[in-house]
């Protein structure tokens, strides 16, 4: 017998083409919202504008102020601006940045979220929230942040380049595969996460050769969807510990990172995961999971390593350090030595 436990919290998820303007003034009426301030970053202003104008009376004002690793400043100014527009609720347009921002507002105020994804991170489907302030991103969980209903709209999605859908799109597989073996994962978390990984290592490659696909584009969502729920079930562990100091702390770009660092982590992780790295490699029909993930990135044209992204060779050691002195579940033991040795294969980029 497997004895679990498996907490499912309450969530409306809608994903069909032109759900952006035609299902966000439905779920805003549905909770009985009608004073909505929509949040994005200032390159989705336009898509924020839009959903804006569809919500009609029911929009209070748009804020485009969202920044990635969500600074304190940043969410300071956010909540300030759901405060001066008398909102009731908050409509997050964009990415991960645009998506923390308005879990930093209802953080900050209560307010009830709806979630607008034009990527495939997966923030939008966990109760995870984070804020970087004195060059340290921290995170929490926190059931207030989860949002209400997720809209997820494959049209949106056209405009994302594909180097940028690649990496959101393995940082959306690196939800799923650290839910495999997290200490608190469930049956059902593993099935979702392995058919999260599936949808999402067999969309992207189509999304590579196929931009303008709506089908592909709607299945890197629903992987998204699946994988990113994972996340807000599960404790996380070495992989988005790294990814936290690397952006937080360096400010190295976060689906990029996220990118990077996966195969290695995982090739740290597998001798003792072995149920979750022999899932991983269903999911993606391989024999080595942590080489097919390094594959599947290098074949769609992804960054390979962390130089690649700016991170200086002399930083590696203080990152190891930052991260082995913190405490979280991971399944094998992270020591400074350990983790400097996943950086150093990340930092060189190869096979792992």
């Amino acid at each position: 017998m497997r004895e679990f436990v498996h907490d499912a919290p309450p969530m409306r998820v809608v994903l069909r083409p032109g759900a952006a303007t035609t299902a966000t003034p439905e779920e805003a009426q549905r909770l009985g919202l009608r004073r909505l301030l929509v949040v994005s970053g200032t390159r989705g202003a336009d898509t924020a504008q839009a959903v804006a104008d569809a919500l009609g009376p029911a929009c209070a004002g748009v804020h485009t102020g969202a920044r990635m690793h969500v600074p304190a400043e940043v969410a300071d100014r956010g909540v300030e601006a759901a405060r001066a527009a008398g909102a009731d609720g908050c409509v997050a347009v964009g990415g991960g940045s645009s998506i923390g921002l308005g879990k930093a507002i209802a953080l900050g105020t209560g307010l009830p979220l709806i979630a607008v994804p034009t990527t495939y991170s997966g923030s939008e489907a966990t109760p995870v929230w984070g804020l970087t302030e004195h060059g340290a991103k921290r995170t929490g969980r926190d059931p207030g942040v989860l949002p209400r209903s997720i809209v997820y709209d494959p049209e949106l999605t056209l405009s994302l380049p594909v180097p940028l859908s690649v990496t959101s799109g393995v940082n959306a597989i690196a939800h799923g595969v650290e839910a495999l073996y997290a200490p608190d994962t469930s049956p059902l978390i593993a099935l979702m996460a392995e058919d999260g990984v599936r949808a999402m290592a067999r969309a992207l490659p189509d999304v590579a050769a196929d931009p303008g696909s709506l089908d592909a584009r709607g299945r890197a969502l629903y992987g998204a969807w699946l994988c990113g729920s994972c996340l807000g079930a599960t404790t996380m562990g070495l992989h988005h510990k790294l990814c936290h100091v690397l952006g937080g702390t360096f400010g190295l770009p976060h689906a990029e990172t996220h990118t990077v660092v996966l195969p290695h982590a995982l090739a740290f992780n597998a001798p003792a995961a072995p149920d979750a790295v022999a899932a991983v490699a269903r999911a993606l029909d391989a024999d080595d999971a942590p080489r097919a993930l390094w594959r599947l990135a290098t074949d769609l044209g992804a960054p390979r390593s962390l130089a690649e992204l700016g991170l200086k060779d002399g930083d590696l050691a203080a990152v190891a350090a930052q991260v082995a002195g913190q405490a979280y579940a991971n399944p094998r033991e992270v020591t400074a030595d350990g983790a400097l040795a996943v950086l150093r294969a990340a930092y060189e980029g190869g096979p792992p």
